[in-house]
């Protein structure tokens, strides 16, 4: 058996010892040393003047590939590999990635440092370590403190070490010893290795199959389970019909609701309906939001009937047609909630104010799509120019014509005729 030196230990009874001597260590120019003791002593890192692990560093570099690679990867699926128009939003839905990227960049970084310290640092499968099974490990296990210079120091002299570890107050010091052929027969491919990874993989898929499959099964793991109950979408023996989902009762509300008189009824019944909600600009800005959601996809940004969806559903027509602008607000409420033709109904997916604020945003939108010249006017007479000037006033013209179809033909007027009318 091939044995050679591994280093030599020392044993101290205070905490205050440990510390002397391991900056005495320090002082003599060792630097291949380690201190071994019962519970942790804080600071010890200063007195024996270690940097800072590196194995910060793995785990960032682990963290940071796994979430370039699950970043990388949602961004190749959904982009190019398998696209999907989801609520009419572009492929590259980068705030969708970020919970997933978190959790794999957290996972790949821990198993990634685990993974670097059992087989870079700890030598996986190799379990031995020549301190293992030793007097000096016995006692620094229980109530001692011990001090090790390993063989592999620069200043490494088994003589002097031993002189000054006696001359720092060590007792029971002692030669360690490594078996090297030891240490070198277990490695990771060996058949015996091999065969322990298969076992501990057989009997860890045998006892989760156990649980997930027959333990939970059993009482009284089961008295959650089998209770008086109807489980959705499965027949029933206590209603005569046989169905255990059951339609709400004919004529009866839910608590705090009040349901929708018009529900399937056309525009020409609405009558005394308007809308509750002020024309501020919070609500226009949350009609605005919920506009972009749920209607632009159909309408567009601007209720111009242009698309999102590229062809994939029937354009609407554009909603600042004369009909339209000239509905109530109740007639697009009724639509909104309702639908109307291939338009489904929104009155699960929109909460009625939101409903009401969408067509605040929609007033608006009509207004500043069809300005009349009146808004110019008004805008003329209230803006003052910083230097006091006269202000230039809109072209009069038909107050039921846009301020730029009055532009446009006042232009082309000739002077004659202006003059005439002036």
């Amino acid at each position: 058996m091939a044995k050679k030196v591994y280093g030599v230990t020392a044993l101290f009874d205070k905490p205050n010892d440990i510390k002397h001597a391991a900056e005495e260590t320090v002082k003599s120019g060792y630097t291949k040393f380690d201190v071994n003791s019962p519970y942790p002593l804080h600071g010890f890192e200063k007195f024996m003047n270690l940097k800072s692990s590196k194995v910060g560093f793995v785990t960032l570099f682990f963290g940071l590939f796994g979430a370039a690679l699950a970043f990388l990867f949602m961004t190749w699926v959904t982009s190019s590999n398998y696209k999907l128009i989801i609520g009419g939003k572009p492929y590259f839905t980068w705030p969708a990635f970020i919970p997933i990227t978190f959790e794999v960049t957290v996972l790949s970084a821990a198993l990634g440092t685990v993974g670097v310290l059992l087989f870079l640092m700890l030598r996986l499968p190799s379990t031995s370590h020549p301190l293992h099974d030793t007097n000096y490990m016995k006692a620094v296990s229980s109530d001692m403190f011990g001090l090790v210079i390993t063989a592999i120091d620069p200043l490494f002299d088994e003589k002097k070490i031993k002189d000054f570890l006696k001359s720092v107050g060590g007792k029971s010091i002692e030669t360690i010893y490594e078996d090297t052929e030891e240490a070198k027969s277990i490695k990771v491919f060996s058949p015996r290795f091999l065969a322990a990874i298969g076992v501990t993989i057989i009997v860890t898929a045998f006892v989760v199959h156990f649980i997930l499959n027959q333990l939970v099964y059993m009482q009284p793991f089961t008295w959650m389970w089998y209770q008086p109950k109807v489980v959705p979408q499965t027949p029933s023996t206590f209603f005569p019909d046989g169905y255990s989902m059951r339609m709400p009762v004919e004529g009866t509300v839910a608590r705090g609701f009040m349901p929708y008189e018009y529900t399937g009824a056309p525009d020409s019944v609405l009558k005394l309906l308007s809308n509750p909600l002020p024309t501020t600009p919070k609500v226009i800005e949350r009609g605005k939001k919920e506009f972009g959601i749920y209607c632009s996809p159909c309408h567009g940004y601007y209720a111009q009937g242009d698309s999102r969806l590229r062809g994939q559903f029937p354009n609407p027509p554009t909603l600042h047609s004369d009909k339209v602008r000239n509905w109530p607000d109740a007639n697009i409420y009724n639509v909104i909630t309702n639908g109307q033709n291939v338009m489904p109904s929104y009155a699960k997916s929109i909460s009625r104010n939101d409903r009401w604020a969408i067509i605040h945003y929609l007033r608006v939108l009509q207004r500043a799509m069809n300005a009349p010249d009146s808004d110019l006017v008004t805008a003329s007479d209230t803006t003052k120019t910083s230097t006091g000037t006269k202000q230039v006033e809109a072209p009069k013209g038909d107050s039921t014509k846009t301020a730029g179809e009055n532009m446009k033909n006042e232009a082309v007027k000739p002077d004659s005729v202006k003059g005439k009318k002036d």
